[in-house]
């Protein structure tokens, strides 16, 4: 039987460094347009939805042709949003799709989409790539992500991890990786994971996939060779911008 797959792109009116951001224009479209019709491209998605606490959002989403949904505004997360779009929809596999990520490649949910489906023993999955430069490694905004042989994650941190103490704790090309912050979760995880308190490390990294390891369970990391940038800020339009100039 066909796992079905559903595509989650939360989107918050209200994001303290960008009030607005889901709507702010991109070459002439609403970032979450440009979002929603990546994520639209993916082969290995059944369908896509905006969660989103704003008519509007709901509005513009609707006047693209696309799907949208409201959500509680009380969600404290875009995790917490995605579960609760899962819990309405029958969908056995969700993907949390950032709705900051306007260059986000198709063949990015694709294959995390394909390794969850080959690999069902992991509740939850997400994306790595490898660091190139020891200035992105020391970068605290930059979130790092350490995994075991078999592509589990150990840990994931905005320290400068792995530390290689023989160099003098420099950098270790092929070892230090940039998490991309896209995962896949099984329906009946992601209902039990936004149940859980933060746990002390979440808390401690302001990292939310924390509260799966320190809980005990399972995150399966692959490693793409694509690369996405997040709209955090206004002036994180124009360096958008002209990357989309640049590409065919």
């Amino acid at each position: 039987m066909k796992v079905r797959t559903l595509g989650v792109i939360p989107a918050r009116y209200g994001a303290q460094r960008f009030p607005g951001k889901p709507l702010a224009l991109i070459a002439g479209k609403p970032l979450v347009q440009r979002v929603y019709e990546q994520a639209r491209q993916a082969t290995q998605l059944d369908d896509v939805v905006v969660a989103t606490d704003d008519t509007r959002i709901l509005e513009a989403v609707d006047g693209f042709g696309g799907n949208a949904v409201m959500t509680s505004p009380d969600c404290p997360s875009g995790t917490d949003r995605a579960a609760e779009v899962a819990r309405e929809f029958n969908a056995e596999l969700i993907v949390n799709i950032q709705g900051d990520e306007p260059l986000l490649k198709p063949a990015m949910i694709d294959q995390l989409v394909a390794g969850m489906l080959a690999e069902s023993n992991y509740p939850m999955g997400t994306l790595a790539r490898a660091i190139e430069s020891p200035e992105v490694w020391a970068n605290p905004n930059v979130v790092k992500v350490v995994f075991g042989v078999k592509g589990n994650a150990l840990y994931f941190s905005r320290c400068s991890v792995p530390f290689g103490r023989d160099d003098g704790g420099r950098f270790v090309a092929g070892l230090a990786h940039k998490h991309i912050g896209i995962y896949a979760y099984r329906r009946e995880f992601l209902l039990k994971f936004v149940t859980w308190p933060q746990s002390p490390l979440e808390k401690t990294e302001k990292l939310e996939q924390l509260r799966a390891l320190e809980n005990g369970f399972g995150i399966r990391v692959w490693v793409t060779p694509y690369d996405s940038i997040g709209v955090d800020r206004p002036e994180d339009v124009e360096l958008v911008e002209e990357i989309l100039r640049r590409e065919p």
